[in-house]
């Protein structure tokens, strides 16, 4: 019996893609620093990916944070949460600076745009939030 051929994805035509900017000056900074912290957590480890550092909590991805690129909405960064842990699903809903990119890209992720330094704090709690999340489903 023949092995089953695998389909190709089809290709989402040019004007869906996501359009990648060369990164602001700012951004690029706001990334390195992004970038510096989440490297000392426990088992994260950094790639890169299409002008992106993509990060691993051990085999489970659960960021992308802009290093040559960056997408629209500018100033934004990738975090993936699935499942969405119930108990932040309120909290995304009320801030403003998070958004889904599920439809797009693919289950679970989210972006969280940055306006300035002011938002980096807030910024890290949701990256660890995304770190935390990844072992929990490396777990189920």
């Amino acid at each position: 019996m023949p092995a089953k051929a695998k389909r190709a994805k089809p290709k989402k035509p040019r004007s869906e893609r996501a359009i990648l900017h060369p990164i602001s000056e700012e951004m690029r900074q706001w990334s390195a620093l992004l970038e510096a912290e989440i490297l000392t957590w426990p088992n994260a480890t950094a790639k890169p990916m299409f002008g992106f550092r993509s990060f691993y909590r051990g085999k489970q991805i659960f960021a992308a944070v802009p290093h040559t690129r960056e997408f629209d909405p500018r100033g934004s960064f990738l975090m993936k949460f699935d499942p969405m842990p119930p108990d932040l699903s309120a909290r995304v809903e009320i801030d403003l600076r998070i958004g889904s990119w599920s439809r797009e890209y693919g289950r679970g992720w989210m972006t969280f745009t940055l306006q300035s330094s002011d938002d980096l704090r807030d910024a890290l709690w949701w990256l660890q939030q995304a770190h935390a999340a990844s072992a929990r489903a490396k777990l189920s």
